[in-house]
């Protein structure tokens, strides 16, 4: 085994033990929301104003579906950006991982001794032509 193909596992062995340690996960997004209420005298409508807010949500996809979720605590806002922040994580471990073991794949070479003994002797094809038609 040549040295490129070690350094190769070697990466893989200690990119999948960074994704045994990754804690809670969720996909998605916190963003934050700003808008305008239904009171006309509100301080809201006047001009330049920005608005009620930030009011911060969760927003993911469930079967093809947006969701929203709004937080009731602070606490549960920060909970849920560590969540979605080891997710992000997450997916660059994996993207990583396919990306090591790709490069391992081509450096592989086929071995003679995993060859069954099938395709070893495949039979060879007739070159005579069958007269029955």
């Amino acid at each position: 085994m040549n040295d490129a193909l070690r350094d190769l596992q070697a990466q893989r062995a200690h990119l999948l033990t960074e994704i045994s340690r990754l804690g809670d996960l969720r996909p998605g997004s916190v963003t934050a929301i700003r808008g305008r209420c239904g009171k006309p005298v509100c301080h809201c409508h006047r001009p330049n104003d920005p608005g009620h807010g930030p009011h911060y949500r969760l927003t993911r996809k469930v079967d093809g579906k947006t969701i929203s979720e709004t937080f009731p605590t602070p606490a549960a806002q920060r909970k849920a950006e560590r969540e979605v922040a080891e997710f992000h994580h997450f997916r660059e471990l994996g993207q990583a991982f396919v990306e090591v073991n790709e490069k391992i794949c081509g450096l592989r070479s086929v071995d003679e001794e995993d060859l069954s003994a099938r395709e070893k002797k495949r039979p060879k094809r007739s070159s005579r032509r069958s007269g029955a038609k």
